[in-house]
């Protein structure tokens, strides 16, 4: 196939062509032109996705497939795992599925995260699970960095602030760059103290912490579309947690300014869906749109697509890269919403509906 127009983030329009499934800029007889006058991005990134889970934890193969092919009709053709129980090194190796970073199985508390999800530790066993999770995943760790604590009946850091970053350094040494699910405020901003790569959410972070992720380079992935859930898991346990609803309605009733306020300290900002329990999978336009209201259409699309790429280590849309691609009439930048109707979406060299 044969594309002509401008393939972003350059400005200049030009031509590529697709053989054998990669991007070449050496023109090919006969090759059938897709379209001309178009703008092309690399296929989104969800960022933060959980291929092969389910509420009950892992699922079949099938219910797999299924989950990262309503991810890829939506456009997403990389995703970095945020924790799965699954063992979906299978993905990696079927070329009609969405490209895969796995990170393993989140890191939690014993008793303390949602049942079936996480592989459970006390403090003394953390560090030699963080060193299995490296060794195991595609160089990334998911730590669960709060949850409830029912001792207390709010939000509380699942590990001590010094264990965490003994974690964080064990986890370097393996290679491994971490990210942790982080609600509240106490364990954001011990973590990002602690030199963590990723935080997950970030609603508790403050502006002090906000800072200091600018200065270290800390990325962030808001999963904004499920920040906007909130109030579906405070309100019922309401009766018994009292202070863990008002706390969770808190940082929900910030949380556009917050995830607001990183942006403009231009932290690395990039999008996730949660997909795999309650945000179902297929929805990452809608985070594109969440990003694009707060920091407009430009912003949006590159931590969607060739920002997240480079910073997962990905390639883009350059010679000899494989042919991963939207193709639409219109400058995405401008108006986001014109990715739910491309002209084209392309895996691999290969046409997807």
């Amino acid at each position: 196939m044969h594309i002509h127009g401008t393939f972003l983030p350059q400005e200049e329009p030009r031509d590529f062509w697709i053989v054998e499934g990669k991007l070449t800029g050496e023109p090919v007889a006969g090759a059938r032109t897709l379209a001309r006058n178009a703008f092309v991005i690399p296929g989104l990134v969800d960022a933060h996705c959980h291929i092969g889970l389910g509420v009950q934890g892992a699922v079949s193969v099938e219910e797999t497939r299924r989950q990262a092919l309503a991810d890829l009709a939506a456009g997403t053709m990389l995703v970095r795992d945020a924790g799965s129980p699954a063992d979906t090194r299978w993905v990696q190796h079927d070329d009609m599925l969405p490209q895969l970073i796995r990170a393993g199985r989140h890191v939690a508390r014993t008793r303390r995260y949602i049942r079936h999800l996480a592989v459970e530790v006390e403090p003394e066993a953390l560090l030699a699970q963080v060193r299995h999770e490296a060794r195991d995943g595609d160089g990334w760790v998911k730590l669960v960095g709060d949850w409830i604590d029912r001792s207390t009946g709010d939000l509380e850091p699942s590990f001590p602030a010094d264990l965490a970053a003994e974690a964080i350094a064990v986890a370097h040494e393996e290679g491994a760059r971490v990210t942790a699910h982080c609600f509240g405020e106490q364990s954001v901003a011990e973590l990002v103290a602690a030199g963590i790569d990723c935080i997950e959410h970030g609603t508790g972070m403050s502006d002090d912490v906000i800072q200091q992720m600018a200065e270290n380079g800390t990325a962030l992935v808001p999963t904004i579309i499920n920040l906007n859930r909130f109030p579906q898991y405070a309100e019922p346990g309401r009766d018994k947690y009292p202070v863990f609803a008002d706390h969770m309605m808190a940082l929900y009733a910030r949380r556009r300014q917050t995830i607001g306020k990183a942006i403009e300290a231009g932290i690395e900002v990039h999008s996730g869906t949660d997909a795999g329990t309650v945000v179902p999978h297929g929805e990452i336009l809608s985070e594109v749109a969440e990003l694009a209201s707060l920091g407009g259409g430009a912003f949006a699309i590159a931590a969607s697509s060739w920002g997240a790429r480079d910073w997962l280590g990905a390639d883009s849309l350059t010679e000899g890269a494989s042919a991963d691609l939207i193709v639409t009439g219109t400058d995405p930048r401008t108006n986001t919403d014109v990715l739910r109707t491309p002209v084209a979406r392309v895996l691999r060299g290969r046409l997807i509906s």
